[in-house]
């Protein structure tokens, strides 16, 4: 499919180019702001600059108001709404930029990657829009704020766009911290993608990637359903493909709130569980307690959620059991060493049930120690 087509398809009407100087104008803003909100990412400004200032970037009418700009690879051009700011770019028009800062193709210019996005395999999509979202609202000094989307309410560092994708990548980073994010998103390789599963499972991961890619798609049928009722004309307005269409949105939002929901429980559960296994003196427990206490602070919730709260319950008796252990027997090191013993045996000979069972076996028997021994002190 040529670009004309591709852009009619979407919907985007071509106005006019912009002039040499504007687009110098463009590349130079976005390139200086980027490299100086990620400083550590050794960013070069001319290398920035020289990238953007080679794209093709057009004034269009966009098929929705809302719409600030638009990138589009095949052709390595921007377009913009006319109705856009160049004195005072916002966080769209460095979203777009960013996305084609991200590009890795073949040597036949093929699409491969884009950040988080594999192209090849189409997965990563909401994840790498939720994290370039999330670098745009740092490169503008966006506001981080509370907002209700969907009966949720959530606290969201891109409160205007990408609320919820980008209130749960900032959960996911609670872990990862930004680095590992951040450096995937403008290098398009796999280190954030690494670092979580260091921090959860390869299985959480993907099924976390797959939500946020759900949640786009859910989002676009929501936003189409929109269309439809502000194109409804006078005539064709009847009352029951009004009713039907109502219904339509109610059904996709509340699939967006359990999508949503769902995501935040495994990114909470895995992560904490998995940190809560290394644990081995006063002072790990300790950060761990104040980890898990705020949490809350990050939490999407409405009226009937009360996973978080269950779950800090639960955790805060398994710190108890473990502060026992760590009072009466010091650090727990040569614990975690069993453990990464038992599980190098079990990648070479052992089937992955046998070794849980052996571990959780071993680890009864060594709590049922220790509170023999404190029964016995008293």
């Amino acid at each position: 499919m040529n670009t004309n087509s591709v852009l009619k398809k979407e919907g985007i009407e071509i106005i006019t180019k912009l002039e040499t100087s504007q687009t110098e104008k463009i590349a130079n803003i976005v390139a200086t702001k980027i490299c100086q909100a990620f400083p550590e990412h050794n960013l070069n400004t001319q290398n920035l600059l020289s990238s953007l200032i080679n794209l093709d970037m057009y004034f269009a009418k966009m098929p929705d108001n809302s719409a600030v700009a638009k990138y589009h690879s095949h052709n390595n051009a921007i377009y913009f709404n006319q109705q856009v700011d160049l004195e005072n770019l916002d966080t769209l028009v460095i979203h777009e930029c960013l996305h084609a800062l991200q590009e890795v193709k073949n040597p036949r210019g093929k699409l491969l990657k884009l950040g988080l996005f594999d192209v090849t395999k189409n997965k990563g999509q909401g994840l790498n829009e939720a994290a370039v979202q999330l670098m745009a609202s740092i490169v503008t000094n966006t506001k981080p704020d509370t907002v209700k989307y969907y009966n949720m309410s959530l606290q969201t560092p891109s409160p205007l766009f990408y609320p919820i994708q980008t209130a749960l990548i900032n959960q996911m980073i609670y872990f990862t911290g930004s680095y590992p994010l951040f450096h995937s998103t403008l290098y398009s390789n796999s280190v954030f993608k690494n670092t979580f599963i260091a921090k959860s499972s390869e299985k959480v991961y993907h099924e976390i990637e797959t939500n946020f890619d759900l949640l786009l798609h859910y989002e676009t049928l929501l936003s189409l359903c929109f269309n439809q009722l502000s194109n409804l004309s006078e005539e064709t307005q009847t009352l029951k493909k009004i009713k039907h269409i109502h219904q339509k949105i109610d059904t996709i939002k509340s699939t967006l709130l359990n999508i949503s929901l769902s995501t935040q429980n495994m990114i909470l559960q895995n992560c904490f569980n998995r940190e809560f296994e290394l644990i081995k003196d006063k002072n790990s427990l300790h950060e761990f307690q104040q980890k898990l206490y705020n949490f809350y602070k990050i939490v999407i919730s409405n009226d009937s959620y009360h996973f978080y709260n269950q779950f800090y319950r639960h955790m805060i008796n398994q710190l108890e059991e473990k502060r026992s252990l760590i009072n009466a027997y010091g650090t727990l090191s040569y614990l975690n060493d069993l453990q990464t013993d038992l599980l190098d045996l079990e990648q070479e000979h052992l089937g992955l049930k046998f070794f849980h069972k052996l571990f959780d076996k071993l680890k009864l028997l060594f709590e049922e120690a220790v509170r023999d021994k404190n029964d016995g002190e008293f």
